[in-house]
């Protein structure tokens, strides 16, 4: 096959699953977690490593931030062979029983962003895949780590979240934010919707475990609010899902 436009690479690289980091800076550090990680290749947000686990081709590539460029990466990477999707992520908390260091295992994601609605219709819900969920759920459990398991609130604008009152529109986004607390969301992030959805209509099997940076909820509210850059504890979770995964 021709190269695919934005990834620009073919199907010669053999993997069927891929780990899914926003960042490029990310994609060598989660490479080292996989046996004989090796450079694959780089265009524009797309950093690709390869590495194997238990015997099988494994592909670490970042996605870039938010719905567009995941939904071009998820269609592309399909193309090429890829069937099995974790997005590797972090995300901030918004249920109080969430704190910096924790896990989140998105279950599935609001959809306040506009990429996925340019494939289905809104009332179409972003759901993560049960076995690729349930994995990372064993994994987590495996390696002793804090986690929740459930909605997150999926967005496009970061600062529309962390500085509503400016915008001309906040009136909505706060009302919403503060719908979605009622309902027991646990963390917002960028990604998620549009990789649910883009995998669900391919027919790919897609999961995103998350690591909780911080919680502005808590620190709202006068609560202790530890802060956490360190995703080692996500990273490892979705390396050892893949395995469950294999086996």
């Amino acid at each position: 096959m021709e190269k695919l436009y934005h990834i620009d690479f073919d199907d010669t690289h053999g993997a069927s699953y891929a780990i899914l980091p926003g960042d490029p800076g990310r994609v060598e550090k989660i490479a080292s977690y996989l046996e004989n990680p090796r450079f694959y290749h780089q265009n524009r947000e797309y950093t690709a490593w390869l590495g194997e686990i238990a015997g099988q081709t494994v592909m670490v590539m970042s996605t870039g931030m938010g719905g567009p460029s995941t939904a071009i990466a998820v269609e592309e990477l399909f193309k090429t062979g890829v069937k099995n999707f974790i997005r590797i992520g972090t995300c901030g908390g918004m249920a109080l029983p969430v704190t910096g260091g924790d896990l989140v295992i998105a279950t599935g994601a609001i959809r306040m962003e506009g990429t996925s609605k340019e494939y289905v219709p809104v009332e179409f819900p972003a759901v993560a895949n049960l076995d690729v969920t349930n994995a990372l759920v064993k994994a987590a459990g495996k390696l002793g780590a804090k986690y929740h398991a459930g909605i997150v609130q999926c967005k496009d604008s970061f600062y529309g979240q962390h500085s509503p009152d400016r915008m001309p529109s906040g009136y909505e986004l706060m009302s919403k934010w503060d719908a979605w607390i009622k309902a027991g969301c646990l963390a917002s992030e960028m990604e998620s919707a549009a990789l649910y959805i883009v995998s669900q209509i391919l027919g790919a099997r897609a999961g995103c475990v998350l690591s909780v940076i911080w919680n502005q909820e808590r620190e709202r509210k006068g609560m202790s609010n530890p802060h956490c850059h360190d995703t080692e504890l996500a990273i490892k979770t979705a390396v050892e899902a893949v395995r469950i995964l294999i086996d």
